[in-house]
């Protein structure tokens, strides 16, 4: 079996999520940035992870998904500033989602992680009332994703590799 955990971080926050699944797998396994990533071919099962931007995958990523995922065995790991019991995070995962909507999809995780001061930055000045109630809150977010939170990773690591053996 061979399995690949791509991602794309631009703060750190998905790719500590990246080396927590990682570091569960118990089966020849490469991981790369997504730029990195030619395809998925070769390989039987995906891992892709990235963080929500605008209420949805990070462009990159969707456009990875789109191109790549259709008939591939995928988990996505998604990380953003929200908190976990947002209101409207549901419809921002569901969003994350729909680029993978051909692939065999066998589980999403998704965490909080931290948003960077730069983003939270831009997130004040952007007149969006959401955005910016996000950006006050910024304080919260840091020095998320915590142990806990990678402890629920590598948890959601192990149980896909379940479903994959459990489907073959």
């Amino acid at each position: 079996m061979k399995v690949i955990i791509g991602y794309l971080s631009q703060t750190g926050n998905t790719e500590k999520v990246a080396e927590a699944i990682f570091g569960e797998i118990q089966a020849e396994k490469y991981i790369k940035q997504l730029g990195e990533i030619e395809g998925l071919e070769g390989y039987d099962l995906a891992f892709i992870g990235f963080p929500i931007h605008g209420f949805g995958p990070a462009k990159d990523a969707k456009e990875f998904l789109e191109k790549h995922s259709t008939g591939k065995n995928v988990a996505l790991f998604i990380t953003h500033a929200a908190p976990e019991d947002s209101e409207e995070l549901q419809q921002w995962l569901d969003n994350c989602k729909a680029p993978a909507a051909g692939a065999s999809l066998l589980g999403v995780f998704d965490c909080q992680g931290e948003l960077a001061k730069e983003v939270a930055d831009f997130m004040l000045k952007s007149g969006d009332s959401q955005l910016i109630a996000y950006a006050k809150d910024r304080p919260s977010t840091v020095g998320q994703p915590d142990a806990a939170r990678l402890r629920r990773a590598r948890v959601f690591a192990r149980e896909v590799m379940q479903k994959y053996s459990a489907s073959r």
